[in-house]
């Protein structure tokens, strides 16, 4: 299964200028939770912005102009390519960036997101889900200084 996960504003932003332009004590416990023991599929800037893979997950970093060498982690020239190392995983993870969740959004199986209740400035989006294609089968408000909210969206079989 090839889920997505990602947290964005409300007005759909995800990062600025190569980073992630937000810190919110708690947002990224469920990334945590979900993605320890797991594959993660990540593009080469939202590896070059982390500076490291990730510990306790195999990380797969898909670029053309860098070779990362590190234990745990493997690079990669195409998200295809990626998708084939993960055949047979229970669930692997798309963690970004913007480009990379654009190209895997119409193979997502399953969408993690994170609402934050603010509007925020930034330069790369998150793609629109077409939310005929998924059900939402989890919801879960978390107050704060920033609120933010977690849904799970499922696509839908047809």
């Amino acid at each position: 299964m090839i889920s997505l996960i990602v947290a964005v504003s409300k007005n759909n932003i995800i990062g600025n200028n190569g980073v992630i332009p937000w810190k919110i004590k708690g947002e990224q416990r469920r990334f945590k939770e979900l993605t320890t023991g797991k594959t993660i599929i990540m593009g080469r800037k939202s590896f070059q912005e982390i500076g490291r893979p990730l510990p306790n997950r195999k990380t797969i970093v898909i670029s053309n102009t860098l070779n990362v060498v590190a234990d745990n982690c493997i690079t990669v020239k195409s998200l295809i390519e990626a998708f084939d190392l993960v055949k047979g995983e229970e669930e692997a993870f798309i963690v970004g960036g913007g480009q990379v969740y654009k190209d895997s959004l119409s193979y997502t199986d399953k969408i993690y997101i994170t609402v934050i209740d603010k509007i925020i400035e930034g330069n790369v989006y998150f793609p629109e889900i077409h939310k005929a294609d998924f059900v939402k089968t989890y919801e879960k408000k978390i107050e704060g200084k920033i609120p933010y909210t977690y849904y799970t969206y499922e696509r839908i079989m047809n």
